[in-house]
C-alpha cells in the first residue's frame, strides 16, 4: 500500500534532490551513481551520494551517506519522515539491506520511501520494505 504522500509534490521534489545528489557520487569502478535525500521531521532535507572505494567493502551507499550527514549535522535525535533514492543510470535502485538496517534506527515506520524500480517510480512505506528490522530490546 502506498503512503498518502506517495504522489505529492513534496515527495517528487525529494526524488529530484536525490537525482541531483547523484551528480556528486564517486563511482569510478561501477559507474553506478546513486543519490539519496532524507526529509527530517524538523523540516530539514539532507542529501548524500554513494562513495566507492578500491576495496569494495569500504564503499558507502547514498542512503547511509545521507544518514551519516544528517546525524552529524543535526544530532542523534533526528527522525526521518521520507526517503528518496535515485541514480544517474535510470536503473532499479531500492535500498540495500545494510541501508535499510541503518535507516531503521532513525525512520518513522510509515515513512514513504520512493525509488526507481523496473517499471518507474515506486513508493512503499518503510515498514513494507523492511518489516523485520533488527532491534535491541523493545525499541521497534
Amino acid at each position: 500500500m502506498d503512503h498518502p504522500d506517495s504522489t505529492g509534490p513534496a515527495l517528487l521534489m525529494l526524488l529530484d534532490l536525490a537525482h541531483q545528489a547523484a551528480l556528486h557520487a564517486y563511482a569510478p569502478y561501477s559507474s553506478f551513481r546513486v543519490g539519496a535525500a532524507l526529509r527530517l521531521t524538523n523540516g530539514e532535507t539532507v542529501t548524500g551520494a554513494n562513495v566507492e572505494n578500491a576495496s569494495y567493502g569500504l564503499t558507502i551507499c547514498a542512503e547511509r551517506s545521507a544518514l551519516v550527514r544528517a546525524v552529524s549535522q543535526f544530532g542523534p535525535e533526528i527522525r526521518i519522515e521520507a526517503v528518496a533514492i535515485s541514480n544517474r543510470n535510470q536503473a532499479s535502485c531500492p535500498p540495500c539491506g545494510a541501508c535499510l538496517q541503518m535507516l531503521a534506527e532513525f525512520i518513522q515506520r510509515d515513512a514513504p520511501v520512493i525509488f526507481l524500480s523496473g517499471d518507474g517510480e515506486r513508493v512503499l512505506p518503510f515498514r513494507e520494505l523492511f518489516p523485520l528490522a533488527f532491534a535491541l530490546g523493545a525499541e521497534q
